[in-house]
């Protein structure tokens, strides 16, 4: 995906895969800022120890509590900073990393993309999952103004404390723990369970047939359907798997890192080819 979309935009960059140690990855970051990297993308599980490794965090990371996206700046001799991406001068001048986090705003982009929505204001949402990946979505939607969140989880510890969290900020948003009684706008899995034919459904079957919600969205992108959309499609649930939030959180990178209007038809065609065939 990144690699294509850096073909389009002409430039002579090149994205890799590393395979870092979590013991490893503060020397990992130093290490690619004074080799010249552009920039990071960081996936679990090192999104939550880079807060504490980066010189600069971004507003949109500091408030989720995630580093997914890296980007190093240097210095021009008025003090200004910007992405050493198409700097001429970024090997005399001091370098620094910035974390940013791209997975927020790309939970929003996908489910409005999706599902052919406008807003999400007024929606009511069941979320399924209280780890890193669903904190991230629960917070980013809770500025959407949604009317009401409903948490499961198989541990309540973690979801009393992600409830607690939103009920600080978005007191006008009706939180709570359990299903609802009633349908719902939108479920959202953002639990591992899929990922293995053999798994469970995240979710009460018997809630999914009897209630019946408009949109359902599974974080999980491969495969592409899991045992949830299949379930959720036979009830006349309309569904979408993670790819499109897989998307839209990497071309907000590739833009941070170019400073360039990212290709999205291209990359989009690129990750479902990678993905999918």
């Amino acid at each position: 995906m990144q690699n294509a979309g850096l073909a389009v935009l002409g430039l002579n960059w090149r994205y890799l895969a590393f395979d870092v140690h979590p013991d490893h990855l503060r020397p990992a970051i130093e290490g690619a800022k004074r080799m010249g990297f552009i920039g990071l993308n960081l996936t679990v599980p090192h999104k939550l120890a880079a807060l504490e490794m980066v010189d600069v965090l971004d507003e949109a990371a500091r408030a989720f509590g995630a580093v997914n996206t890296i980007v190093f700046e240097t210095s021009d001799n008025s003090g200004r900073w910007a992405p050493v991406g198409g700097s001429d001068s970024a090997d005399e001048m001091p370098v620094r990393s910035r974390g940013f986090n791209t997975d927020a705003d790309a939970i929003v982009d996908a489910l409005k993309e999706e599902f052919e929505l406008k807003s999400l204001r007024g929606a009511t949402v069941l979320l399924l999952g209280a780890g890193g990946a669903a904190r991230t979505a629960a917070l980013r939607l809770a500025r959407e103004g949604l009317a009401a969140f409903f948490l499961v989880n198989r541990t309540q510890g973690r979801v009393a404390e992600l409830a607690a969290e939103l009920g600080k900020s978005c007191p006008d948003t009706r939180i709570t723990l359990g299903y609802p009684s009633e349908t719902v706008d939108l479920v959202i899995n953002a639990t591992s369970l899929g990922l293995k034919a053999e798994d469970p459904l995240p979710m009460d079957p018997q809630w999914l047939q009897a209630r019946r919600p408009r949109f359902v969205y599974d974080m999980i992108y491969r495969p592409m359907e899991t045992g949830l959309l299949r379930s959720a499609r036979s009830a006349g649930c309309r569904t979408a798997n993670g790819a499109g939030m897989l998307l839209h959180q990497g071309t907000r990178a590739l833009e941070l890192w170019t400073r360039r209007p990212a290709p999205v038809h291209v990359m989009r065609a690129a990750l479902e080819k990678n993905l999918y065939g």
